[in-house]
């Protein structure tokens, strides 16, 4: 054992979960504090300066020899005492403890359950919760969810809670993770198990995609036990369509994965659903929401849940039955004054066969543009599909893939005799942050193959995607889904399609550009801007002349061109011939580059407006 003085220093101090639990005892009708209650003074702890790979061979041989100690009350008071001597952090418990060997699961559960009820110090009761996060019972979920009411004890505790009882391991992450004033009232509804309030929030408050991410929506729907509502009968229409939106959000890409692949009652809330599709009034945003779940079905991520033979095709029929009736079909007639029901009544007339309409072919290889709903500003995508299953989405899974600009208009899925690696996905938060999905291409004879691939290593807390094969084409068939997809623009708005077309004239003819030495940057539309086409270059001095200095000042600027009704065709060819004559540093915006940049190129900088 450890010193007395080093002993005594620890014993004194409450623990963790009757902190907490006072706290929580203190708060109206139990409501759940935003971001959670911030943890006591910590004991003096010694500081062992360990590195990852150290301090998890330490922690292991400091507490696998506790596992299976039969005084359980002796062996928590050594783990606090070892851990305070190692001065092991929190994030290397939270590693180490999953892959700890537990040879006696019964002692190591009574441990877990003493460090987490009596543990005094972060360290001792991650320990406790990591192990009843393996071993838990339904006993320890009250003890779990006061925990998780700690900052810091969120995510160790909800991973606990789902195996145990789904809808609390939500409420907690909820209460953490939630803003805004209706969703924080959800929240305290369903803290004070007031299912009345609850279903009250579901029947009134709508869905805000801007406001509600893919993993919120996932745990609304666990906190309220969607799926049972679903299948109450009656429904209530105002609580169908509230559950498509969060059925469609958890569809969404915008949170590093589909959530909806971590839904574990998605095939109970879809087959609900779209059983009862029929009964939701005929309007713009109902339609707009069946297909777009019909689209994820079809081609997303939802196509990879564990669907029993057939059941998905016949979720697909019935949607398509139930929008293909006169009065749905009479809905995306028109043209709305409004700009958002505008963007969306023409998505969905762009839309509105592409789930349905399986094209009959013989090729293993589809290809395939999917754009969400205008409503919810998402990415444009290209959909690879090998033998009818979406690649991106089961072989990658921390972003969409790449765009058509990208993959399609580029030729960079053309196959050549030389041998070239193409990135078809990128992580949500960038390559640099979580990685990217890489695939060689080459032509062998009458084949393309696909091979070689690069993705990042899986983090131990994740399952790894299947292993990736090396895919044949016969090439015949590759060649001509590539040159169809290339020439479908059948899902492009008009300045999208603008956004293409000029793409395409600067690729040809990059000394429209570099003429004025300027370098083409992106061209494409905003989220928030779908119906601005926008094109951004780099002013370097002296690039037309090779004279660039690498270290001089430089500036980017982006020329916005609004929707003005004129056919995507003209509009590109104007802007083509503008910048043949014109330079465009005199008619677009410095967005970038710095403000001493600008005095010295005599531009004038941008005053970013106050918020």
């Amino acid at each position: 054992m450890s010193a007395p003085e080093e002993r005594g220093a620890l014993t004194p101090r409450p623990s963790l979960y009757e902190y907490a639990l006072r706290l929580h005892r203190a708060e109206p009708d139990g409501r759940l504090p935003k971001g959670g209650y911030p943890l006591p003074d910590p004991p003096p702890q010694r500081r062992g300066g360990l590195g990852w790979a150290e301090a998890q061979v330490a922690v292991r041989e400091a507490l696998v020899p506790l596992l299976s100690a039969p005084d359980t009350v002796r062996a928590a008071d050594e783990v606090h005492l070892r851990l305070h001597e190692l001065g092991a952090l929190d994030r290397h418990i939270h590693a180490a403890v999953p892959g700890l060997p537990l040879d006696d699961e019964a002692t190591a559960r009574a441990l877990g359950r003493r460090l987490a009820r009596m543990g005094t110090s972060t360290p001792a009761v991650s320990v406790g919760v990591g192990l009843l996060a393996r071993l838990g019972e339904p006993e320890d979920v009250p003890y779990l969810k006061v925990l998780g009411l700690l900052h810091g004890f969120a995510r160790p505790a909800v991973q606990a809670l789902t195996a145990l009882d789904c809808p609390t391991a939500a409420l907690v992450w909820l209460g953490h993770h939630v803003e805004g004033r209706e969703l924080r009232h959800l929240v305290d509804a369903l803290a004070a198990r007031d299912d009345q309030a609850a279903r009250t929030w579901l029947l009134e408050v709508p869905v805000e995609p801007r406001a509600v991410s893919s993993s919120t929506a996932r745990k609304i729907a666990e906190a309220v036990r969607l799926a049972d509502v679903l299948r109450e009968d009656p429904v209530d229409s105002r609580v169908l369509a509230q559950a498509g939106r969060l059925l469609s959000l958890m569809t969404s890409l915008r949170d590093y994965r589909a959530e909806i692949l971590a839904y574990p009652h998605a095939l109970t809330a879809y087959d609900a659903l779209v059983a009862r599709a029929s009964q939701l009034p005929p309007t713009l945003d109902h339609y707009a929401t069946l297909l777009s779940l019909a689209l994820d079905l079809h081609s997303g991520p939802s196509f990879l849940l564990n669907w029993r033979p057939g059941q998905r095709e016949a979720l697909l029929n019935a949607l398509e039955t139930v929008l293909g009736t006169p009065t749905w079909s009479a809905v995306p007639v028109g043209e709305p004054t409004d700009p958002t029901e505008r963007r969306r009544t023409h998505w969905i007339q762009r839309a509105a066969r592409q789930p349905f309409s399986a094209r009959a072919t013989s090729t293993r290889l589809r290809v395939e543009v999917a754009v969400r709903d205008p409503a919810d500003p998402d990415t444009v995508e290209t959909r690879l599909l090998i033998d009818g299953r979406p690649l991106v989405p089961e072989a990658f899974g921390l972003g969409p893939a790449n765009s058509p600009e990208y993959l399609l208009d580029s030729g960079r899925l053309r196959a050549t005799a030389e041998a070239r690696e193409v990135q078809l996905a990128e992580a949500y938060c960038t390559e640099g942050c979580c990685g990217a999905l890489y695939v060689t291409i080459c032509r062998e004879g009458e084949h393309v193959v696909w091979r070689d691939w690069r993705r990042p290593a899986t983090p131990p807390s994740r399952q790894p995607p299947p292993e990736l094969p090396e895919y044949r084409f016969n090439a015949a068939d590759y060649d001509a889904e590539i040159a169809r997809a290339e020439s479908d623009h059948s899902w492009a708005w008009p300045a999208r399609i603008t956004t293409r077309l000029i793409a395409a004239g600067l690729r040809d003819r990059p000394d429209l550009l570099t003429r004025w030495d300027a370098q083409h940057g992106w061209t494409g539309t905003a989220f928030n801007a779908p119906d601005v086409t926008s094109l951004s270059f780099t002013y370097w001095p002296g690039l037309t002349a090779g004279q660039r200095d690498e270290n001089g000042p430089w500036l980017q600027f982006v020329w916005r061109l609004p929707e003005d009704g004129t056919p995507p065709e003209d509009r590109a060819a104007a802007v083509l011939r503008r910048l043949a004559t014109e330079d465009p540093k005199t008619y677009a915006d410095v967005r970038g580059g710095s403000r001493e940049h600008a005095e010295a190129l005599g531009f004038p900088w941008p005053e970013r407006e106050s918020h």
